[in-house]
């Protein structure tokens, strides 16, 4: 597989396809995340994810560690996204804050489409927003919000220990993560990587509502 047009089609051709799930609730908070299909590049920069010789150009998606000064969800993997402004779409608000956490400018034109809406245990509703960056080789994180950037393989999300559930708590939902390299990424990223894997990629009808996130994912 590779970050190709032929790639490209086939993402916007399922995403049209998927009856996605939106949330209205008024009593959640509205926020954007941004699902950037892109070169592997020089690797995912993670232990246990083998890096490429040189430059690859098999399809990845831009990860982000936030920075542990952010008061919510700080030091943990997520989507570059955040809250949407008053009167902002959520396909400008991902796009916007592509811009401000990573310098990625991208045009309208670059959005293949959109997954399910997910709530969070911290009181958002996430709109993933599907994103076309294709050969992108220059990235810059922004210090205040993101502490490192990862390019996660494709071919990583298809482990076949991939995803891991685990019950935590009799009362709650299993939590949800997607093994990385050596470690894991836990839900609502995790939950956001899996239905991106089997809408996408698989063609396979999945979703990830009902999957739980970690206690510490909470905050």
């Amino acid at each position: 597989m590779r970050t190709d047009a032929a790639l490209e089609l086939l993402l916007r051709e399922r995403l049209a396809a998927w009856p996605r799930q939106a949330i209205d609730a008024p009593d959640l908070r509205r926020a954007a995340v941004a699902i950037v299909v892109l070169d592997e590049g020089e690797g995912a920069q993670l232990p246990g994810v083998t890096e490429p010789a040189g430059w690859s150009d098999a399809p990845a998606l831009l990860v982000t560690l936030r920075a542990t000064s952010l008061r919510q969800h700080g030091g943990q993997f997520a989507f570059p996204g955040g809250r949407i402004d008053e009167g902002e779409t959520p396909d400008a608000a991902a796009l916007r804050e592509l811009d401000e956490e990573v310098a990625l400018h991208l045009p309208e034109a670059a959005i293949l489409g959109r997954l399910d809406d997910y709530e969070t245990r911290s009181g958002y509703a996430i709109t993933p927003v599907v994103v076309w960056g294709g050969a992108v080789r220059t990235l810059r994180a922004n210090p205040d919000e993101v502490a490192s950037l990862h390019r996660i393989p494709i071919a990583e999300l298809q482990r076949p220990d991939a995803p891991l559930l685990t019950q935590e708590a009799p009362d709650e939902p299993p939590v949800l993560r997607m093994p990385i390299g050596d470690g894991w990424i836990a839900a609502p990223t995790a939950a956001l990587l899996y239905q991106f894997r089997e809408v996408c990629i698989e063609g396979r009808a999945m979703r990830v509502a009902h999957f739980g996130q970690p206690r510490f994912a909470w905050r």
